[in-house]
C-alpha cells in the first residue's frame, strides 16, 4: 500500500512536518500509539508486526495526562525510542484520531483486542483511504531484544586466564597494560580478502512433512564485515592507526563494507573488479546454531592490471608503516606476485610482516608468505601447507617455520587452545614451544577469534612486548572476541577490562 500523495500542507504542523522530513524516502508510513509504561514482550510483538506493514514505522507515546500513565513521559518515551525496529518516536499532544488526520499514515495499526471494540481511529483512516490493521504480532517476537543483545553484548564471565604460563615466561599481567597503550603509536596497512558476514535469525517451525528437511521463518538480519576488513577494524578498535587495502564487487555489499569501516575510523581504499561480487557469507541461525551456512564468491586471482594499481596503492602507505598484515582468504585478493613485490618493499625500510592464510572451506599455504615476523595458521592449514599429515605438532610447527622462513608461529588448535613455537632456546639456532589453552570455557560464535588473536598479537610484538607476552595477548583477545555472536571489533578498554578481572 502507498500513502496517498494529496495531503495538506505540514508546514504550520511541526511535529508532522518533522515525521516527514524522517520518512522522506519512505513509501509506506504505519503509525502505533499507546502509553507504554513497561515495554513488554507483547509491545515488542505489536511493533513488530507493525514494522512489517511498511517502511518507516512512527509510535506516538502518550502524555502524562492520560489516565493510565503511570511511568513519567520521558522514560516511557525513552523506552520506546530504544526499541531497533521503531524509525521514529514522539511525545503525543492531543486525540489520536486528530494526529492522523494531519499525517495520513498509510496503515495504523492496533492490538487484536481492540478490534471488536469502538475505534476513533477508524473514521480519521477512511477519510483519506487508508488502513486500520490489528494484530498483536506472533510469540517468536517477543525474543528479538535478546538476540539484540547476543550479537552486541560481551560476557566476560566464561573467561579463565591461566596464570602458570606467565610465572614460567617470567612477566606479571599488570605489566601487559602499558603494551596495549603503546598501541595507539602504531601505524599499520592491511591487504587482503573483504567478507562481510550476514547473520540471519530464524525461528525453527519444524520438519517439513514431504522431505526431511528442517524448516525455519528469519526473524531479522543482522551484518558485520569480517575477513581483512575485520583483521583492519580490530586494529583501530585496539589503538592503531590503520590504512586497509582490498577489492570489492561493484554491488551494496561493497558500499556497506566501506560506509562500516569508515565509521569505524579505518582508512580504507577498494579497487573495483567487475568479474566478482563482494564476498558475502551468510549464517542462518536459529537458537543460538547455526544451521547453514550460504558463500556469495568467486575464487580466481585478481587480474594483473588491478594487482599493480593495488601494489602502488600499497606502495605509498608503507612509507610510514610499523606492520604490514596480509589477510588471506585465498578468494583471489594476493596472488603471488603481488606478494612478493610487497614483501620486497617491505623488507627494504625494515617492515615488520604478519601472514594469515585460511583454508576452512577452501585450500590454502601459509608458506607462501616468505620471511614473516608472525604467520598464524591453523592445524589443518600447517598440515595442507607441508602435506604432513601425522607429524607431531612441535615437529609440524618447526617444518612451517622453516619452510616459510618465519620468526614465530602460532599454531592455533580450535578448543584446545594455542601452541606457540619461537626462537628462544638455550643455543644457537634453538627454539622453545608452549601451549595455552582456550581462555573461554563457553564461547558464542568462534568466528573471527584468529583474526583478533592474529591482530592483537602482531601489536603487541610491535610495541616491544616478546612473544610470549603477544601470544598471551592475543589469547586473551580471542577469548574475548568469542564472547558474543559477530565480528564486532575489539577494543582496548575491554582488552584491558579482562586483564584486571
Amino acid at each position: 500500500m502507498r500513502a496517498h500523495t494529496a495531503q495538506p500542507d505540514p508546514g504550520h504542523d511541526p511535529v508532522v512536518a518533522d515525521i516527514r522530513r524522517r520518512a522522506v524516502d519512505a513509501q509506506d508510513i504505519v503509525f502505533v500509539s499507546g502509553n507504554f509504561n513497561v515495554v513488554h514482550p507483547g509491545h515488542l510483538r505489536l511493533l513488530s508486526f507493525a514494522k512489517d506493514c511498511g517502511d518507516f514505522l512512527v509510535v506516538g507515546v502518550n502524555r502524562d495526562h492520560d489516565r493510565d500513565t503511570v511511568v513519567p513521559e520521558q522514560l516511557r518515551l525513552e523506552a520506546v525510542q530504544a526499541i531497533g525496529f521503531v524509525d521514529h518516536a514522539f511525545l503525543l499532544d492531543g486525540p489520536v484520531e486528530e494526529l492522523i488526520e494531519r499525517l495520513r499514515p498509510a496503515v495504523v495499526v492496533k492490538g487484536k483486542e481492540h478490534e471488536r471494540r469502538s475505534n476513533p481511529e477508524q473514521a480519521a483512516v477512511e477519510s483519506y483511504g487508508g488502513k486500520l490493521q490489528f494484530g498483536s504480532g506472533e510469540v517468536r517476537f517477543s525474543s528479538l531484544d535478546l538476540l539484540q543483545r547476543e550479537l552486541h553484548e560481551t560476557n566476560f564471565s566464561t573467561i579463565r586466564k591461566p596464570l602458570d604460563y606467565p610465572a614460567r615466561h617470567g612477566f606479571h599481567l599488570r605489566e601487559l597494560a602499558p603494551v596495549i597503550d603503546r598501541f595507539r603509536a602504531l601505524e599499520m596497512v592491511v591487504v587482503g580478502d573483504l567478507i562481510v558476514d550476514e547473520y540471519i535469525t530464524c525461528d525453527p517451525i519444524g520438519m517439513s512433512q514431504e522431505d526431511p528437511t528442517i524448516v525455519v521463518t528469519p526473524l531479522r538480519t543482522d551484518r558485520f564485515v569480517g575477513g581483512a576488513g575485520i583483521v583492519a577494524a580490530h586494529a583501530r578498535g585496539l589503538g592503531a592507526s590503520v590504512r586497509y587495502f582490498g577489492v570489492v564487487g561493484r554491488d551494496e555489499i561493497a558500499h556497506y563494507a566501506e560506509g562500516t569501516l569508515r565509521g569505524q575510523g579505518v582508512d580504507c581504499l577498494f579497487l573495483r573488479d567487475d568479474s566478482r561480487p563482494t564476498t558475502l557469507k551468510q549464517r542462518f541461525r536459529a537458537s543460538g546454531k547455526t544451521l547453514l551456512r550460504v558463500s556469495h564468491l568467486r575464487q580466481h586471482d585478481i587480474s594483473q592490471e588491478l594487482s599493480d594499481r593495488l601494489y602502488e596503492r600499497v606502495l605509498p602507505a608503507l612509507e610510514q608503516a610499523d606492520i604490514l598484515v596480509f589477510s588471506d582468504f585465498n578468494y583471489g585478493c594476493l596472488p603471488q606476485a603481488l606478494v612478493e613485490r610487497l614483501v620486497v618493499a617491505c623488507e627494504r625500510n625494515g617492515i615488520m610482516m604478519v601472514a594469515d592464510s585460511q583454508a576452512s572451506s577452501q585450500m590454502g599455504d601459509v608458506s607462501r608468505f616468505r620471511g614473516m615476523h608472525l604467520i598464524k595458521p591453523t592445524e589443518r592449514e600447517a598440515r595442507l601447507a607441508m602435506h604432513d599429515f601425522s607429524s607431531g605438532l612441535v615437529v609440524l610447527a618447526e617444518g612451517l617455520r622453516r619452510k616459510a622462513y618465519a620468526r614465530h608461529v602460532l599454531l592455533t588448535l580450535g578448543a584446545e587452545g594455542l601452541l606457540i613455537h619461537s626462537p628462544g632456546g638455550i643455543g644457537h639456532g634453538q627454539v622453545a614451544t608452549d601451549r595455552l589453552p582456550a581462555f573461554n570455557t563457553a564461547p558464542k560464535d568462534v568466528s573471527g577469534a584468529g583474526d583478533c588473536m592474529m591482530t592483537c598479537s602482531a601489536m603487541a610484538l610491535a610495541s616491544g612486548a616478546d612473544i610470549w607476552q603477544a601470544a598471551y595477548l592475543g589469547a586473551v583477545a580471542a577469548a574475548c572476541q568469542v564472547s558474543r555472536v559477530g565480528n564486532t571489533p575489539l577494543s582496548a578498554e575491554e582488552l584491558l577490562l579482562e586483564l584486571s578481572l
